[in-house]
């Protein structure tokens, strides 16, 4: 009696108040238990795989060439020591992509991005650099022919690689440094975080670098159909051999140039007229033949020539074929 009196005090049935009761007690369980809130999934552009596989391809290769010319103590002429440069940087170049996948993917934070975008600037402004220092001992190499073999050489090629890796080092330590657009994104490239004019001058120091490799290499082209000339001269060689001999030389040095322009060219003038504000997917269409010119590099200057191939035999099979010990060094040869 005394229950129900205590209970039927609210004016309300007994069915609705055990039904409160209920809805009470479900609300206090479900409060105390932590609600479990499904991950995300990692959601990965494609375009970064192949950025990364290009990585792994290009660290692959120039590491060889690397190997190569550090522990054969014969390879260490001025020609050598910038392949060696060459290969090193586009090597970091690899590197630097594989690293920005893994840290864009697993380690996300701005020390990680401006470090990583600081090593790829550092390694392929040293490789584009290298590609000049090469071009400029080429020319050097044939134009003073007489005395290209002497401490002088030497001297001004190691000068070169302290010049060429010391300006790559401090375009790579600017992002780093402050120079970037992690607190105002209007200021961002197609590559953030560098800011819009740090690729400006970046693409406008790759365009005037072209222009004088492009310079130097007809200079070489003259040198190369001269000295063609007189030797077909000295040697009573038909015109027909002389002309074969000739155009191969130019053919090379076109292939030369040609592949640095195609791979390097579409991402340098997209960096000059686009901003942050343009799809991503021209910036990666733009990039990816860059990383390409990475990849080529080994074949064009150090697989092709003879040293190296000699070195790399006596590393896979432990011998020398008889078509490189007897193989002479033609004009086309540039």
């Amino acid at each position: 009696m005394n229950e129900d009196l205590k209970v039927n005090l609210s004016g309300l049935p007994r069915d609705y108040l055990d039904a409160g009761a209920s809805e009470n007690v479900s609300a206090a369980v479900s409060s105390q238990v932590p609600v479990v809130e499904p991950e995300p999934e990692l959601v990965v552009n494609p375009w970064d795989i192949v950025l990364c596989t290009s990585g792994t391809l290009i660290s692959c290769e120039n590491a060889i060439v690397v190997l190569i010319i550090f522990h054969n103590p014969s390879l260490r002429a001025p020609m050598f020591l910038l392949i060696g440069s060459l290969a090193l940087a586009d090597l970091l170049a690899g590197i630097g992509l594989i690293i920005n996948f893994v840290f864009a993917y697993l380690l996300q934070s701005e020390a990680t991005k401006l470090v990583t975008i600081g090593l790829i600037v550092a390694s392929f402004s040293a490789s584009v650099c290298s590609l000049l220092a090469i071009t400029v001992d080429r020319y050097l190499s044939l134009y003073y022919a007489l005395t290209y073999h002497s401490e002088r050489t030497v001297t001004f090629t190691y000068v070169m690689l302290i010049m060429l890796w010391g300006t790559s080092i401090c375009l790579g330590l600017l992002p780093v440094m402050g120079w970037n657009c992690l607190r105002d994104e209007s200021t961002c490239s197609v590559v953030r975080p560098l800011t819009k004019n740090n690729a400006a001058i970046l693409s406008v120091s790759f365009l005037f670098m072209f222009a004088l490799m492009l310079q130097l290499y007809i200079q070489i082209c003259k040198i190369v159909m001269r000295h063609a000339h007189q030797i077909a001269l000295q040697h009573h060689f038909l015109a027909t051999s002389h002309y074969v001999t000739t155009r191969k030389g130019v053919s090379t040095l076109a292939i030369i140039l040609g592949t640095f322009a195609a791979c390097w060219m579409p991402f340098t003038l997209y960096s000059l007229i686009a901003d942050y504000t343009y799809p991503s997917i021209y910036t990666y269409a733009t990039l990816l033949p860059a990383t390409y010119n990475s990849i080529i590099n080994p074949v064009i200057y150090a697989f092709r020539n003879q040293e190296i191939q000699k070195a790399l035999c006596l590393i896979c099979c432990g011998c020398v074929p008889s078509s490189l010990s007897q193989r002479a060094r033609s004009p086309s040869d540039v």
